[in-house]
């Protein structure tokens, strides 16, 4: 059975990444917005649903970036990466609803330049390092390969 994630990239207008801090009792990771895709609803959908609880803001989903699959002695597991641009709200850190309030693993939501991503300890996904900053000098982040089938 496949477990179906996203995570959303937004950029602001000097190209920098909004990235949020998650920090657990074992280690501190930085990565973008996101989460896993609730019962009865789109992975674009998800996407615009966990940025607004994480960081307040408000997005329009742009296009699928990556689908990033794992089949592992974990599972079966899939994340779609979306491009979002932001369309209001307030950046505000948000929290995690399925966890209680002494359970919250959200510590910082910022944007980030190229030099600070590449300079981050603990990033998850690695690509984000170089990868995302390729596609966006190629132009190549504008592709939407994203596509629901009719019902």
């Amino acid at each position: 059975m496949w477990t179906g994630g996203v995570r959303v990239i937004v950029l602001d207008e000097e190209n920098r990444i909004l990235m949020v801090k998650h920090e657990h009792p074992e280690r501190t990771v930085w990565m973008v917005p996101g989460g896993g895709i609730e019962e009865g609803e789109s992975s674009a959908q998800a996407a615009v649903r966990e940025v607004l609880e994480e960081t307040g803001l408000q997005v329009e989903i742009g296009g699928l970036i990556w689908h990033v699959e794992e089949v592992s002695e974990r599972g079966q597991r899939f994340v779609n990466f979306f491009r979002a641009t932001v369309t209001g709200g307030q950046m505000k850190l948000g929290h995690d609803p399925e966890l209680g309030d002494s359970e919250q693993v959200l510590a910082d939501i910022r944007f980030m330049s190229r030099e600070e991503v590449a300079a981050l300890e603990n990033l998850y996904p690695e690509f984000l390092r170089h990868e995302l900053w390729q596609h966006l000098e190629q132009g190549s982040i504008d592709y939407d390969a994203f596509r629901m089938r009719d019902q």
